[in-house]
């Protein structure tokens, strides 16, 4: 029975998976080429500076000809040249008959150069194929080359009573080990990961992956992401757990904030404005982790900064664990969003998944208003 072109781009897409803890700062992309209704070499980009999905696939054809053959690729063939040569000369170069192509490449780059390139050259060429589940596949990428900041996602463990610590601020364990293990998947998968000065002193977290290279079912070295430490008051003293950790660490604070001589010897040191509360402007942040090419921030944070990032509307998705458990009204809740006085302010959201995690619930949400 003969396989539809949905069928091989899907191929394709998953061939993109295999990148998605690897890829950063650029996107997962993953290549098929197709002879008489079969798969003949696949491909996808797997570290940045390595070779890109198209010249994976390419160097894997049996014998190096793509004559008569169909390309599908979830991203649009490079034009220009960056750490590696044109994808869009190498498939000129080995004259597929037709190209599929999932998506335009967002980047201003690229942004139609590499069809038009193909196109030019006489080979067929399809766009659009799959193109949702290949967007959904880079968020960030296409939300920094668009919009030029990174996309945004804030976790919370929390009670069913909505609390995410003792009134103390212990938190340490309100979910169970499966969900804490599954947080290590997007930890993985995040460009960055966002905190607070006051979260870390509460938790001593260490915000790093805790999987291995092989958990993550990839055959690269485990990538740690940056982590983003928010103190604008220069509450950490350069001791805490987060210091001895690998990886690279950036702490933000204000213009005049005073850091310990500890933390400026350990860390990268961000300056950025205050706003009127004296808390870092999160609009200013998010460029400027973009400029460093972020594509994807995981936050972990209380209440305060979660509230914060809501309301300044850069939260594209809330995961929400909710452990089986009540811890009362002194504990504290999970959103610091000011006084609600009329319901037509409250925070609403979408709903895009919910699902078991050991005995825990995980809740996938997307924010459709800010609260205010």
């Amino acid at each position: 029975m003969s396989r539809s072109p949905e069928y091989f781009m899907a191929e394709a897409l998953r061939e993109a998976r295999k990148g998605l803890y690897s890829t950063h700062p650029n996107p997962r992309v993953g290549c098929v080429i197709v002879r008489d209704g079969e798969i003949i070499a696949r491909g996808f980009h797997a570290v940045p500076g390595g070779p890109h999905a198209e010249i994976e696939a390419l160097n894997a054809l049996p014998q190096g000809d793509a004559r008569g053959c169909t390309v599908f690729v979830t991203l649009e063939p490079c034009s220009h040249t960056g750490k590696t040569p044109p994808c869009a000369d190498a498939l000129v170069a080995a004259r597929p008959q037709r190209v599929a192509v999932a998506m335009q490449d967002p980047n201003p780059q690229v942004a139609g150069r590499g069809i038009r390139r193909l196109r030019e050259a006489g080979i067929a060429v399809e766009v659009g194929l799959l193109e949702a589940e290949a967007r959904a596949l880079n968020p960030g990428f296409i939300r920094r080359m668009v919009q030029g900041r990174p996309w945004l996602r804030v976790k919370m463990a929390m009670s069913l009573d909505g609390r995410t610590a003792l009134n103390n601020g212990l938190s340490q364990w309100i979910t169970g080990a499966p969900a804490r293990r599954d947080v290590q998947f997007l930890r993985a998968q995040a460009s960055a990961v966002l905190s607070s000065a006051r979260t870390l002193l509460d938790d001593d977290a260490a915000l790093t992956v805790r999987l291995s290279a092989e958990e993550l079912g990839q055959t690269v070295p485990l990538r740690q992401p940056l982590r983003v430490i928010l103190d604008a008051r220069g509450e950490l003293g350069g001791s805490e757990r987060l210091f001895e950790q690998d990886g690279d660490l950036l702490i933000v604070g204000g213009p005049d904030t005073v850091f310990a001589d500890a933390v400026a010897g350990r860390a990268e040191i961000l300056r950025l404005p205050l706003d009127a509360r004296g808390r870092i402007d999160l609009q200013a942040l998010m460029r400027a982790l973009a400029e460093r090419e972020i594509n994807e921030v995981h936050s972990e944070c209380g209440r305060r900064l979660a509230g914060a990032l809501l309301q300044a509307g850069l939260v594209d998705e809330l995961v929400l664990y909710l452990a089986p458990s009540l811890l009362g009204d002194a504990a504290r809740g999970a959103f610091d969003l000011g006084e609600i006085s009329i319901m037509s302010d409250r925070q609403r959201l979408d709903i895009l998944e919910m699902r078991a995690v050991g005995h825990d619930i995980r809740i996938s949400a997307r924010p459709v208003q800010t609260a205010r």
